[in-house]
């Protein structure tokens, strides 16, 4: 597998200078035909700016067609593959490469968590739009400028600021992105609230457990960041809250049943403790389990 700890490392690769060793921006267009690349793992984060139609993205066993103008997001630590059949093909496009140092004592480096599209599958990448490139291009442009300058005290505070408005941007586009394919999306609401009542009528609760946001992505084939945004982008909330309403609708069903017990109805559900499930139910009713079968 090809590793790239570092910044120098993928310039080398691209045959790109460095003109900052924790930041970069590459235009792919510029490099020679090569073979496409085996699994690769990234040290930094890396954004590609897709410009030609091509498959060479893999993510599991699956490979990727993607238009010009599609953004990949890959977090430090995440491995991309492509197929290598042994044809040359010519890189088209752009990337933008940082180290998790450059942002060391930033604000950034305090929200880049926030900016959850770097652990997104890359079959959930952005495809944006004419204009939207023509925005992308320009937030590149401007750090590539200031990377061509000599470092001086305001070169990483520049820097950092334009890659933070670049994310920004993103925010936004993905936000559209969201809207555009709202159809697509009411498929994964419909599927998320069938595959709850299948959990819930099932024995998983009490083989399993409380089904999780990470269940729920994988059953759906969605990264959980992904399908996490999607869930509060659609509904409002969040997928933990929305796992947790479908739970608090369940057991409002199951309280009716006098002949179980409040802490077998949470053993039943999944809870471990059944403290647990009771502290849930009074903070999202208002009324503990047994208060709640009173009044009903």
């Amino acid at each position: 597998m090809r590793r790239f700890e570092n910044i120098s490392e993928y310039n080398a690769f691209n045959h790109h200078e460095t003109f900052h060793p924790l930041v970069s921006v590459i235009d792919l267009a510029n490099q020679q035909p090569r073979p496409k690349m085996g699994r690769t793992y990234y040290g930094f984060y890396t954004v590609l700016l897709k410009d030609v139609k091509c498959g060479d993205l893999h993510y599991g066993k699956h490979t990727y067609d993607y238009q010009e103008g599609t953004l990949v997001f890959i977090g430090p630590g995440q491995i991309v593959g492509q197929d290598d059949d042994g044809e040359l093909y010519q890189p088209k496009g752009h990337a933008l490469a940082f180290h998790a140092d450059l942002l060391r004592g930033t604000s950034l480096s305090a929200h880049i968590h926030e900016y959850t599209f770097f652990s997104y599958n890359v079959n959930e990448a952005l495809h944006i739009s004419e204009r939207e490139r023509q925005v992308v291009l320009d937030c590149l442009a401007k750090i590539d400028a200031e990377l061509r300058l000599p470092i001086d005290k305001h070169s990483k505070r520049l820097i950092v600021s334009n890659i933070e408005l670049f994310l920004n941007y993103c925010v936004r586009f993905y936000d559209r992105q969201f809207i555009t394919r709202d159809n697509i999306h009411q498929g994964v609401l419909e599927r998320f609230e069938f595959l709850l009542n299948d959990y819930f009528t099932s024995d998983r609760p009490q083989t399993v457990g409380l089904p999780s946001v990470a269940y729920c992505a994988g059953e759906l084939n969605l990264s959980p960041n992904y399908f996490g945004d999607l869930i509060k982008k659609e509904t409002g909330k969040s997928a933990q809250e929305y796992i947790q309403a479908k739970l608090i609708d369940v057991a409002k069903e199951k309280i009716f049943d006098t002949s179980k017990s409040v802490s077998q109805i949470a053993y039943d559900l999944g809870f471990k403790y059944p403290q647990h499930f009771s502290r849930l139910f009074k903070q999202r009713v208002g009324y503990t389990p047994n208060e709640y079968r009173t009044l009903n």
